[in-house]
């Protein structure tokens, strides 16, 4: 009921007025009908919009809040990020492979097998070998000579794999 009484309200001023121009200029009424019922119309609109923000009112979007990525609290290291780019760009190339991936993991053996084995990587070859694996020791021999094709394929995830777990052997 209030709200037809607002509404009521709402259209009397204008009707109002329309009355008075009415009165004053005779000649003009369908200009004087069609400026009513734009205004009429346009108080209209309003009290639609305020009813719906009233029904809806403002607050975060559920979909915009799913799209949404969670903050990370703590920054990842950057020898983790280094080592994620140079395993993603060597399954691209075998020159990436060769100049990136490779002496990370040369390096890595060489501690691993000096500190866990006692054994040197450079002056002890057959030991490592032995230790490394197929896999492993042919990634990081110490002679392994650049590939010919520098854009051939890249290392294969199931070959970085086995690579992997003969490092995590040592």
């Amino acid at each position: 009921m209030r709200a037809a009484l607002r509404l009521l309200g709402l259209v009397l001023l204008p009707t109002i007025g329309l009355a008075v121009a009415f009165g004053i200029a005779p000649d003009r009424v369908t200009l004087e009908v069609h400026v009513w019922l734009l205004v009429v119309l346009g108080l209209l609109l309003v009290a639609s919009i305020g009813i719906v923000q009233r029904a809806f009112p403002a607050g975060p979007s559920p979909f915009l809040a799913s799209l949404r990525r969670p903050v990370v609290s703590a920054a990842r290291p950057d020898s983790l990020l280094k080592a994620e780019r140079e395993v993603s760009m060597a399954g691209s190339s075998a020159f990436d492979v060769h100049r990136r991936l490779r002496p990370s993991l040369v390096e890595l053996s060489r501690d691993l097998l000096a500190v866990r084995r006692g054994i040197d990587l450079d002056r002890s070859p057959d030991a490592a070998r032995v230790v490394l694996g197929e896999n492993a020791w042919e990634l990081v021999r110490p002679d392994r000579p650049e590939p010919e094709a520098r854009h051939g394929a890249g290392i294969r995830p199931d070959e970085l794999e086995r690579v992997v777990i003969a490092l995590e052997r040592i």
